[in-house]
C-alpha cells in the first residue's frame, strides 16, 4: 500500500517554491534597476560587480564559438578554392607545354626555311629515324634513299653546318656518318687566317684540328669552316669554333680542340645536298695520304 504524504513534507515543498519565486523576483528587480538610467549609486555598483563577470564570461564564450565557426567555414572555403586553383594550374601547365612545343617546332622550321632561302642548293629534306650504336662509326639513319635520288658520298647538312656524309644507301633509307665520328675527317681551315688543317672527329669531345703549324695564328673562338678542297664540301660551311689550343714542346704542330657548330645529340632533320658527292673511301684515302 502507498504511503500518504505527510503534512510536513507538503509544507516543505511549498516553502521551497516560495524561496525560488522570491529569488527570481529579486534577480528581476536587480536587472530592472540596473537597466534604469541616472547616476550610478551603491546599488548600481553592486549590481555591476555581480553581473559583470557573468556577462564577460558569456561574451568570451560567444566570441570563441563565433570565431571557431568562422574559421571552420573559412577553412572549407579555402580548401575548395585550393582544389579549384590546382585543377586550373594543371590545365594551364598542359596548355603551356603544348604551346612551348609548338613554338619550338616553329622556330626550328623557320630556321630551316631561312637556311633554304639563303643557300638554295638542290637538296632533299630527310628526317632522322635512328642512330647507330657504334662508337668508331657514329651514324644516323634518315628516311630517304635511292628512290629519292640519294647515293653514297652525298653531304648531309642543316642550318648550323655540316652534319656528315652518306656512306650507305637502301631504296628508302640512308646511313650518314656523323662529322664528329672518330672515323671522320674533313679538310678544314681557320676562317680569319685561311690556315688549313684536317678536322677529325672526337666523339663527345667534338673535333680535333690536326696538322696546323705552331707558328700559325689560331686562338680560342676562331671559326672553323670547310676548306672546299677535294670536291666533297664547298668552301665556307661552318664546322665549329676553337675551344682550346695546345702547343706541345715536341713536334711541329698544334693540337686544336673545336666545339661543333651542329648539336649532334638533337638532330631531327637534315638536308642532303644532291650535287655534293664523292666516294667516302676515296676522300679518306686522299686526306690521310695528303698529310703523311
Amino acid at each position: 500500500m502507498r504511503k500518504k504524504s505527510t503534512p510536513k513534507k507538503g509544507l516543505g515543498r511549498l516553502a521551497m517554491t516560495k524561496v525560488v519565486l522570491l529569488l527570481i523576483l529579486v534577480c528581476s528587480l536587480i536587472l530592472f534597476a540596473a537597466s534604469l538610467g541616472g547616476r550610478f549609486g551603491p546599488f548600481h555598483q553592486i549590481t555591476l560587480e555581480t553581473l559583470g563577470p557573468v556577462q564577460s564570461l558569456f561574451t568570451s564564450v560567444s566570441l570563441g564559438v563565433q570565431r571557431v565557426w568562422d574559421d571552420y567555414i573559412a577553412l572549407w572555403t579555402v580548401r575548395d578554392e585550393n582544389r579549384r586553383l590546382r585543377i586550373m594550374l594543371e590545365e594551364y601547365n598542359e596548355k603551356l607545354n603544348e604551346y612551348t612545343e609548338a613554338y619550338s617546332t616553329y622556330l626550328g622550321l623557320y630556321e630551316k626555311l631561312r637556311f633554304k632561302e639563303k643557300d638554295p642548293f638542290p637538296s632533299i629534306t630527310a628526317r632522322v629515324v635512328g642512330k647507330g650504336p657504334s662508337y668508331w662509326f657514329q651514324t644516323i639513319i634518315i628516311d630517304r634513299g635511292e628512290n629519292d635520288g640519294i647515293v653514297d658520298g652525298m653531304v648531309a647538312r642543316n642550318e648550323k653546318g655540316v652534319v656528315g656524309q652518306i656512306i650507305q644507301v637502301s631504296p628508302n633509307y640512308s646511313k650518314v656518318l656523323l662529322a664528329n665520328a672518330p672515323s671522320s675527317a674533313i679538310d678544314a681551315m681557320v676562317q680569319k687566317t685561311r690556315v688549313r688543317g684536317i678536322l677529325k672527329g672526337a666523339g663527345q669531345r667534338g673535333y680535333i684540328l690536326h696538322y696546323v703549324l705552331k707558328k700559325a695564328d689560331v686562338a680560342v673562338g676562331d671559326r672553323i669552316v670547310t676548306a672546299g678542297i677535294g670536291g666533297v664540301f664547298p668552301s665556307g660551311i661552318p664546322l665549329g669554333r676553337v675551344s682550346a689550343v695546345h702547343k706541345k714542346q715536341r713536334g711541329m704542330f698544334q693540337e686544336i680542340e673545336v666545339a661543333p657548330a651542329v648539336d649532334f645529340q638533337r638532330l631531327e632533320m637534315v638536308f642532303v645536298n644532291l650535287t655534293e658527292k664523292l666516294s667516302w673511301e676515296a676522300e679518306m684515302k686522299r686526306l690521310m695520304g695528303e698529310n703523311r
